[in-house]
């Protein structure tokens, strides 16, 4: 398969067929996914021969300090391509910060995905990974 990476992010339409495909629906919410994915650092998607999104990475964070990997997601069919790697690895270039600065760059990976991410140089430094979801009080 040939394919391209392109510098965005993806739609809205884009990143819900991507989540959808990997089985991630109840990950996002549908009344805010589109300024979610408008707030981010940087995007990149993998497209296919046909322009189909195929493939999808993005940055969140403040872009000073830190930076955090976000939804990585390849469609299912194209897996072990190498297109994962390939998205964090483009998108690790954009966030190549000027001059001396120093951009802490953090993820959280599943089992399956952690040999990627270590060739593309990240490193646990046995910190433990942890979350917290919290929830709007309804009115």
């Amino acid at each position: 398969m040939n394919y391209r990476i392109l510098d965005r992010v993806p739609s809205t339409v884009e990143h819900a067929a991507l989540a959808a495909a990997v089985g991630w629906q109840s990950h996002f919410d549908d009344e805010v996914r589109g300024a979610s994915l408008a707030a981010s650092l940087a995007g990149v998607v993998c497209v296919d021969e046909h322009g189909t999104v195929v493939g999808m990475a993005r940055a969140v964070g403040d872009g000073l300090q830190y930076a955090y990997v976000q939804d990585v997601i390849v469609d299912p069919r194209c897996e072990g391509l190498g297109i994962a790697t390939d998205l964090v690895s483009r998108l690790i270039e954009l966030l190549q910060p000027d001059d001396d600065i120093e951009l802490f760059v953090g993820l959280f990976a599943s089992d399956a995905a952690v040999g990627v991410y270590e060739s593309l140089g990240f490193s646990s430094d046995e910190a433990v990974g942890m979350h917290r979801k919290l929830r709007g009080a309804a009115s």
